[in-house]
């Protein structure tokens, strides 16, 4: 808790901005996607995985919506070292029927900088090829794409330099087209950064490790600066979920078999505050899991899923005091800069503010040009 505690101090305890009408909960679920996770996975297992999600999330999903009648939003970044044609097409198929979208995911270690470069444009290019993924940047004709680090060591954060080895990352990332990590918060690992609970942007020290433990914080009329941007989950104490009745749980928007998502994990989420500065009225929450874990899947595809989908539709869209929007991570990204740039009002009106949306191919349309 050494490395965040401070930052989360000064962020718990800021004075809470006034504004007039309702406050908007922008809500992104990120999925750290591996259909080959575990040892001995057979090609069986993996199918049966995706299978699951193919099948059952568009039921449960689809029995949800916010304000703008969007149904819940699964951002699935997928492992690059982990890419199967057949699993992908059904991936795209789901993000077809509007129920998510597809970013990037990388484990990687002792890499240098040219061979991620290298991964980075082959495999946005492959899933713009073949799925449909991604749109170009009118500007540098990059494919534009989010961004989660495997083993959370983004830009060589690990103390002990595994699971990365890339001084210079975030630049990569930025020369590749990528527009915003969503790797955090990590804790209890000792990748986590010091900065929490923030929308901040990170400048890269191309010599030295872990350059987004601090940086700039995304605020309205400011301007991009360094190298990429950080959208953060929330990261908190949870006081009334204790380690031998004493010690609050650390509450990392984590949501598995093992950590519910609960009413009240719901309301600290909410509570954590998360804003673009200037921008206090729209508040984004993003949380994260590991899908194909089988373990988890009954509480992600299931009733935990669900009734947790039914609380924020109950308590946060009552459309006076909360307004709900369900949002990819693309579109969270988007609403960030509309807030930076002064845009207000209704955030439903940026979702494709300036990453536009892709146009992700159905299961027909893999298997014709199969």
């Amino acid at each position: 808790m050494h490395l965040w505690l401070p930052h989360y101090l000064k962020q718990k305890f800021r004075a809470k901005a006034k504004f007039e009408g309702p406050t908007h909960v922008l809500f992104c679920f990120v999925d750290h996607y591996e259909p080959q996770w575990g040892k001995n996975i057979s090609l069986e297992q993996e199918r049966a995985r995706v299978d699951r999600w193919f099948n059952e999330y568009p039921v449960v999903a689809g029995k949800h919506q916010d304000a703008d009648g969007c149904h819940p939003k699964h951002s699935f970044f997928y492992p690059e070292e982990e890419y199967r044609y057949e699993h992908l097409a059904k991936v795209a198929d789901i993000c077809a029927r509007g129920f998510g979208e597809i970013e990037v995911h990388l484990h990687h270690e002792d890499d240098t900088s040219d061979n991620l470069r290298k991964t980075l444009e082959g495999f946005t290019g492959l899933l713009h090829e073949k799925h449909g993924a991604f749109v170009r940047s009118e500007e540098t004709g990059k494919l534009q794409y989010a961004f989660i680090h495997g083993n959370w060591t983004l830009d060589n954060s690990h103390p002990e330099g595994k699971l990365c080895g890339v001084n210079d990352e975030l630049i990569v990332l930025r020369e590749t087209g990528c527009f915003v990590d969503y790797t955090f918060p990590s804790a209890p690992s000792v990748t986590q950064p010091a900065t929490v609970n923030a929308i901040y942007y990170a400048k890269d020290d191309p010599h030295a490790p872990k350059s987004h433990d601090t940086g700039k914080m995304v605020k309205v009329g400011g301007q991009m600066w360094g190298d990429l941007m950080l959208i953060n989950g929330p990261l908190d104490l949870n006081w009334k979920a204790r380690k031998k009745g004493i010690f609050p749980q650390i509450e990392n928007s984590d949501i598995r078999t093992s950590m519910m998502p609960t009413k009240d994990r719901v309301d600290l989420w909410v509570k954590a505050n998360i804003h673009v500065e200037g921008r206090p009225e729209w508040r984004f929450i993003k949380i994260h899991t590991h899908g194909t874990q089988e373990a988890d899947m009954p509480t992600l595809l299931g009733k935990p899923f669900d009734d947790m989908c039914s609380y924020l539709e109950s308590k946060y869209n009552d459309g006076e005091n909360y307004v709900l929007h369900y949002v990819s991570a693309r579109e969270m990204y988007n609403m960030a800069k509309a807030a930076e740039a002064g845009e207000s009002g209704n955030p439903n009106q940026y979702r494709d503010y300036l990453v536009k949306a892709p146009n992700y191919k159905t299961l027909d349309e893999h298997t014709d040009a199969e």
